[in-house]
């Protein structure tokens, strides 16, 4: 029988970026140096098939450093901790790897001087992410306010009004975060933004690439976890975009297939922390289904390389 012809349309860049490729390696190369178990506060980054390959290896994934023995060397997540973990595992005399993202890291040093300069914050993020609790847990309870929508800034309660900064979650929409500022911004006139925008290169990138092909498909699959913030925003730009059909999907297995009977044309994306071998799956299950034509939309090139902690270069 025939294949339906299809045209696929890879967004580039797309997956893994740089703070999720040196949270892995960090890893890995703490299980060499090591040997396992090595325990891992929190998924190291979401995404299920990253973490079971790690498992495999020989990590143990826990939510709390009190489930941690001490004797056994425990890393932080690339999405940051708030600074009692290091403090309590230094108390209890443990050896740990940080692999918060460097550009989460950045966000904490900024809060930190904003807060030395006698400023209260205001974080833009999801309540109950990790990175939004890991930023938030930088300063004393209560030095950062937490705002999810333009709407919640009308309810701020700030202690003055003129002493006042904001910071974001490195992984949110782009043009969401920009109406939030702007609330921001007419409510509190005088309010300090960094210097650089907070949301990350990859965040932005990835965003941008499906913006580029959104008017060219009928259909929009994200690869990525359900908890991956990155990869639900870029569902989310991929609807505010017109493409009426954006789904998330973690693996090819999940691809609800009646929903995409009929189209000419599907965009494939991956949030940050999903692996090129997922990509590859979701594309091979296409071609077998259809007359498949590739075609990839690159919008920027990234070459963004972290180095890992200078503890697991060292000879154990």
């Amino acid at each position: 029988m025939t294949k339906p012809a299809l045209t696929l349309y890879l967004a580039a860049p797309r997956g893994f970026c740089a703070g999720v490729d040196r949270a892995i390696k960090i890893v890995e190369m703490a299980i060499a140096k090591w040997g396992a178990p090595v325990y891992v506060r929190h998924e190291i980054v979401h995404n299920k098939y990253v973490v079971d390959g790690l498992k495999a290896l020989g990590a143990v994934f826990v939510e709390e450093l009190e489930d941690c023995p001490d004797d056994r060397p425990v890393i932080f997540s690339a999405h940051g901790v708030p600074k009692a973990v290091p403090a309590e595992a230094a108390r209890r005399e443990m050896v740990y790897v940080d692999a918060t993202c460097p550009l989460v890291s950045k966000v904490h040093i900024e809060a930190e001087r904003h807060h030395e300069n006698g400023l209260q914050m205001v974080m833009i993020g999801h309540a109950g992410h990790p990175e939004t609790i890991g930023t938030m847990g930088q300063l004393p309870e209560g030095e950062v306010l937490l705002v999810e929508t333009a709407d919640d800034v009308a309810g701020l309660q700030v202690r003055d009004a003129e002493k006042l900064a904001f910071i974001t979650q490195t992984t949110l929409s782009v043009d969401d975060t920009a109406g939030i500022v702007a609330a921001l911004q007419a409510r509190f006139p005088t309010i300090v933004g960094p210097h650089k925008e907070d949301i990350c290169y990859a965040t932005t990138n990835r965003q941008e690439a499906v913006k580029a092909i959104a008017p060219r498909i009928d259909a929009l699959l994200v690869i990525g976890a359900p908890n991956s913030s990155n990869s639900q925003r870029l569902v989310e730009v991929g609807k505010s975009q017109g493409c009426a059909y954006s789904q998330l999907v973690q693996r090819a297995e999940n691809i609800d297939w009646r929903a995409l009977d009929g189209i000419r044309s599907v965009g494939i994306t991956a949030g940050a922390s999903a692996p090129e071998v997922l990509i590859n799956e979701v594309i091979d299950a296409f071609r077998a289904r259809y007359d498949l034509t590739v075609e990839v939309v690159e919008t920027a090139q990234e070459n963004v390389e972290f180095k890992v902690p200078r503890v697991l270069r060292e000879p154990a």
